[in-house]
């Protein structure tokens, strides 16, 4: 390998960097990134692993080429070009100057690490539209990568899980060789049960070129939005993947950083964002993918806590990981979940709350009316509809939509909570027929409070998707609801007091 010690003392130079005072070096397993004044410098560390390899200049200049290439047009803020480190006639190095190129670096410009999503959700400051609002920047940005023709999903995962037997095999000074036994076996266990799903989805056009590598520490906040960078370059098979394989790194992510309740609300909103009935179904491949992206982050621990020289949190993170990977694989019995009741009762809030801990990780999926009716009406969840979006044809529309949907996804073995008013009879009928049909279980709620309450709440609602105010309620308590056996929820104490009751009555039920 290359002796990149005097290129790495080079690049701390703070002169080379406009307005620097000093220059900070962030170490990876396999690059140096040089942050000074308004600018970052890259270049690949020289390094071999099984699935990566930078031993040679040309091979590392390749991997910044790929790297700009794959990454500009999602962030061109942040990209700008490749500049050479070169060796004069004297000796001495310099950057972009004469004569021999001894090492090719990626110049960006610098962002504040602050606005990195890893720093923005350890301060807290990771909230519900934040969340919801990365699912749907998620979901545009893979319906812009190019498709790739891939009939072999199920051999993509396959591939990676021999990759990492291997790795692992390497690593039992650092991972216990029973724990990554364990998590390899129940892993290609689940493979062969799914991988007809995972070559249907690769038919089917879901395998992409992703990005890859999509953490919180590869995201950035730039005027208030999601911004990916840092896509994977250094091998194009590994960076073509099924877009939900691409997502669950980011949902493992949030999960490991005690964010569930993050993590489900960016999968609810990619789910509603991408607009085909194919990711629902495709859930049923989610638990490997998370299996697989905790299996790696464990595998990239231990060489960066190796790079480093010194890195005992690293080799205690990288066995959280692992125990990420095979708790994700546990199976776990997917049910029916139906909250009704008036507008006002707080269904939405109750399901947000209820969601991350019901059915597989990372929770259950939401299945909101008035998302849905604006999804129909072809609109955006925050724009109002007049009278002909609540025609009686678009209600029932909405209520088949429900149905359909729930039923995608019990299949697929996840958890379904549908959140809608279901004040005819029918309508609540039909949701305990579905659970009925798929033998799963079957919990409805009904919420309820006093009339002034519910206007209350509708009348202080903002920037709901719902469009319900006190004439809507009133309307809805004139109508006659029939005949209610679902468990009835005093929903008029505070959110907290209504979701433990909730909490309660599923607990009750075998949740």
């Amino acid at each position: 390998m290359a002796d990149q010690e005097e290129v790495v003392a080079f690049l701390q130079r703070p002169a080379l960097y406009a307005g620097a005072v000093e220059v900070d070096v962030v170490r990876t397993h396999g690059a140096y990134v040089f942050l000074g004044g308004d600018t970052a410098l890259k270049i690949k560390r020289a390094v071999r692993y099984d699935y990566l390899d930078y031993s040679t200049s040309e091979l590392r200049a390749a991997a910044l080429r790929r790297e700009l290439e794959l990454n500009a047009p999602a962030a061109p803020m942040i990209y700008r070009d490749m500049v050479a480190v070169t060796r004069g006639a004297d000796g001495a190095l310099a950057l972009d100057g004469e004569g021999e190129v001894v090492e090719w670096a990626l110049r960006m410009w610098r962002f504040p690490d602050a606005d990195q999503l890893d720093k923005v959700a350890g301060r807290g400051a990771l909230d519900r539209p934040l969340a919801e609002t990365l699912g749907a920047c998620i979901a545009q940005y893979h319906a812009e990568a190019p498709a790739r023709a891939a009939p072999d999903g199920a051999r993509r995962i396959g591939d990676i899980l021999d990759e990492l037997g291997r790795e692992f095999a390497g690593m039992a000074d650092a991972l216990p060789a029973e724990r990554t036994a364990r998590f390899l076996d129940r892993a290609r266990a689940r493979l062969v049960r799914q991988g007809a799903v995972l070559d249907s989805r690769a038919e089917a056009g879901h395998v992409r070129r992703c990005h890859g590598d999509l953490h919180l520490r590869n995201i950035v906040l730039i005027e208030g939005r999601p911004v990916p960078f840092d896509a994977l370059e250094f091998s194009e098979d590994l960076g073509t993947c099924d877009v939900l394989y691409d997502l669950a790194f980011l949902l493992m992510d949030l999960r490991h950083r005690g964010l569930a309740w993050a993590a489900n609300a960016v999968l609810n909103r990619y789910l509603f964002a991408a607009e085909t009935n194919d990711h629902y179904r495709g859930l049923a491949a989610l638990p490997l993918f998370q299996a697989v992206r905790a299996g790696i982050s464990a595998m990239v621990a231990v060489q960066t806590a190796r790079a480093r020289g010194d890195g005992a949190p690293l080799l205690q993170e990288a066995r959280r990981y692992l125990d990420d990977a095979i708790a994700v694989l546990e199976p776990v019995a997917p049910r029916l979940v139906a909250l009704g009741g008036l507008s006002g009762t707080g269904k939405t809030t109750v399901t947000r709350g209820l969601a991350p801990d019901l059915g597989a990780a990372p929770g259950a999926v939401h299945l909101r009316s008035d998302m849905i009716r604006k999804a129909l009406s072809g609109v955006d969840p925050l724009t109002p509809l007049d009278a002909r979006g609540y025609r009686p044809e678009v209600s029932a529309a909405v209520y088949d939509r429900i149905r359909a949907l729930a039923r995608e996804v019990l299949q697929a073995g996840q958890t379904v909570i549908a959140d809608a008013v279901f004040l005819n009879p029918d309508e609540r009928a039909a949701m305990a027929r579905i659970a009925g049909d798929l033998g799963v279980g079957f919990t409805g709620l009904w919420l309820e409070a006093e009339a002034g309450r519910l206007v209350a709440r509708v009348s202080d609602r903002r920037g709901d998707a719902s469009d319900a105010d006190a004439g809507v309620v009133r309307a809805q308590m004139d109508r006659d609801a029939g005949r209610i056996d679902w468990t009835r929820v005093d929903a008029s104490a505070g959110a907290e007091t209504v979701l433990a009751a909730c909490r309660s009555v599923l607990g009750d039920r075998g949740a």
